[in-house]
């Protein structure tokens, strides 16, 4: 069989053949790919030679490239273009890539080799990056069991196969379960309070699946939030809340919960065995939180300062519920529909009144432009590159000289194949062996608002924030200027690659680039200075209870991940029990929080949740300096390029930041931003 998975690729960029892969072509393709790392590992056994680094750990580093590659373009697009098959064979080739994994890691005489190379280190002359990568696979290897025994071992190997195939089925059983759900509304009465364009969306959306004389809701982002907004039909908010709450804990084939427990106890399983007494211990060593008590103390400080003050807006919220006559106790499916309103009687601004300045192509543009200011670099737009479904639009990125730097691939709108979220991702690293700079291939994948057949896609300005939030990861990738790859681009501590996401979201609040791109899609005029004043002054509106909010997200990852004992309580219980003290509304039956949570469930944020709050304390610090210089200062963004963007994981983080910065950063620029400094101060 032709298979060009196995072949070179001579796309232009060499860019993956999208159009020409097919499913029958991966599992050979993995195999042949497994066969051949195989070799190499051989290879780097059998060499007479003492251990070093060139033979031992470059040789490793550089073995295996061909399995990655594969292996990238299937779970890729198992998460963004999936379909049953392709989810079928997910299952069957985890357990074999598991295996590969785990045969790798606990080689004893490949450890042996590693070992050497590095206790005999400082008889050769090694520069940053190279210690950087001699300790990063010599840690790595004795996190991953290379020093256990072989009854461990095996012990380790079948609970890394079984997490791998858990994982892909909790992923799986959150979409299946989710496009399981439609609203379908066919009285025009029960759509009263939606703007327009939602209900155009929603009737696009009835027609794509086959109905054409109703309204369709999904559990999309772009249709449920709206939905949850504006709708004044309490009953169907209730309605869409309880889906979106309960997906992936019905009581269906797609019940997650006991793949959450399960996958909570086998973390444990594997951390004791490894010497750890819980998961998040053994995975906070490799952070720059380092130990459990860093990451409560960063949270316990974060709720010193929001707690009160939550509670404070949302009796707030309850009071204009109160005047408009709605429920004495708002309930979950309430609040956003009434926070809403309260948002446009203190600032007289909301979602409608923004989004025709935020037409899609011009956010995108507006995002370009700005990298343009900062780094020099240009986006163009190419149509000779395969993609992997018609909606991904392509760019070749070039540098400030006009030379190749990366291909970029965005993928913006929802669909059943697709999971919901927004991420970032690479198919192809950068690295510059044999004395070539091979750039990389980046993907952000969105799911925003799509056109309507009145109206282009029109961004809220939450959907406007995230893309320039998946931007500023791109640009982590697209800037990466390592010599090995996996220390380049993104491959950096995990509270450490929230960094470059979170600081680009800054922009979109300031003038200087609301300038850019924020035109009426009708008129074309640029957006009023009243109106970017407005969503300056809302800019922290309910800011403390979005704190409390994603502190108790951080707080349920961190305690089933820092379980020292496997929980007897049922999956309800165990969120419960947690959230008893810290939650605002009262508990909803039928809906649980960890049966859907990807993040920890199914992606790698498992005992990492807390990253997104560790980082907004570095971008809030690191955005400071560029108000102090200027937001679009070229010497400020240089030094955040160099020192930042293009470093990738060659130096520890905070060693990079105070390079950047000049020294570390402090929960006050934060807890400023966020207005909650002033609140401490007044209570």
């Amino acid at each position: 069989m032709d298979n060009p998975l196995l072949k070179p690729f001579d796309n232009p960029f060499g860019s993956i053949p999208f159009e020409e892969i097919k499913l029958e072509h991966y599992k050979p393709a993995v195999e042949i790919a497994i066969n051949q790392v195989k070799a190499d590992i051989e290879n780097i056994k059998s060499n007479n030679e003492s251990p070093n680094f060139k033979n031992t750990i470059e040789a490793l580093e550089r073995s295996g490239k061909l399995i990655d590659t594969i292996s990238n373009i299937f779970f890729n697009l198992n998460s963004s273009a999936t379909s049953d098959e392709m989810q079928k064979l997910a299952q069957e080739l985890s357990p074999t890539l598991s295996k590969y994994s785990n045969e790798l890691l606990m080689d004893e005489k490949l450890f042996e080799r590693i070992k050497s190379a590095y206790q005999n280190k400082h008889l050769e002359p090694l520069n940053n990056e190279q210690e950087m990568l001699l300790e990063e696979t010599y840690t790595s290897y004795i996190d991953d069991g290379a020093n256990l025994n072989k009854t461990q071992k095996e012990k380790l190997k079948k609970i890394n196969i079984r997490l791998s195939s858990l994982s892909l089925k909790f992923g799986k059983n959150v979409l299946k379960d989710s496009n399981n759900f439609q609203l379908h509304i066919t009285n025009s009465n029960d759509l009263k309070g939606l703007p327009d364009d939602v209900k155009d969306a929603a009737r696009i959306t009835a027609k794509s699946k086959g109905k054409n004389e109703c309204w369709v809701f999904t559990l999309d982002y772009p249709s449920y939030i709206p939905f949850m907004q504006y709708s004044e039909k309490r009953n169907l908010r209730k309605i869409m809340f309880l889906a979106y709450g309960a997906r992936a804990f019905n009581d269906n084939k797609f019940n997650n919960e006991k793949i959450v427990k399960k996958i909570s106890e086998l973390k444990l399983k594997k951390a004791n065995i490894l010497g750890f007494s819980s998961h998040a211990n053994k995975t906070l060593l490799r952070r720059m939180a380092q130990k459990t008590e860093n990451v409560y103390h960063l949270l316990n400080e974060l709720e010193e300062y929001a707690s009160h003050m939550a509670k404070k807006e949302l009796a707030e919220v309850q009071q204009l519920c109160d005047k408009l006559k709605g429920p004495k106790r708002m309930q979950r499916w309430d609040f956003s529909y009434y926070s809403e309103k309260l948002k446009k009687e203190k600032y007289d601004i909301d979602d409608e009144m923004l989004k025709p300045y935020f037409q899609l192509e011009h956010v995108i543009d507006g995002a370009f432009k700005t990298a343009n200011k900062l780094y020099g670099i240009n986006f163009v737009e190419i149509k000779n590159v395969q993609k992997y479904h018609k909606d991904v639009i392509t760019y070749e990125v070039k540098d400030e000289k006009n030379n190749h730097l990366a291909l970029l691939y965005a993928d913006f709108f929802p669909r059943e194949s697709k999971r919901n979220g927004a991420w970032m991702t690479s198919y192809r690293g950068q690295n510059k062996y044999d004395g070539k700079n091979q750039r990389p291939h980046i993907s952000i994948v969105c799911n925003f608002t799509k056109p309507t057949e009145t109206k282009p896609s029109l961004l809220t300005f939450n959907e406007v924030t995230t893309l320039f939030h998946e931007f500023g990861h791109a640009l982590h990738g697209i800037f990466a200027d390592g010599y090995y790859e996996s220390l380049s681009g993104t491959s950096v501590f995990w509270d450490f690659v929230e960094l470059p996401s979170q600081f680009m979201e800054n922009w979109c609040y300031e003038k200087e680039c609301l300038d850019l791109f924020a035109k009426h899609y009708q008129t074309n005029q640029s957006i009023p200075i009243d109106l970017v004043q407005k969503i300056k002054n809302a800019g922290n509106f309910l800011t403390a209870y979005q704190t409390m909010r994603q502190i108790s997200f951080a707080r349920l990852d961190m305690a089933w991940h820092d379980l020292t004992k496997a929980s007897q309580l049922s999956v309800s219980d165990f969120e419960k029990k947690l959230t008893k003290k810290s939650d605002f509304f009262p508990t909803v039956k039928g809906t649980n929080m960890s049966c859907s949570f990807s993040h920890i469930f199914q992606g790698g944020y498992s005992a990492g949740y807390y990253s997104y709050k560790w980082a907004e304390v570095l971008e809030a610090d690191a955005f400071e300096y560029f108000k102090e210089t200027g937001i679009f200062n070229k010497d400020t963004a240089q030094k955040f390029r160099n020192n930042i963007l293009s470093k990738g994981g060659t130096e520890h983080p905070m060693e990079l930041y105070k390079k950047f910065r000049g020294k570390e950063p402090s929960t006050k620029a934060l807890l400023k931003k966020r207005g909650l400094l002033e609140i401490k101060k007044n209570e």
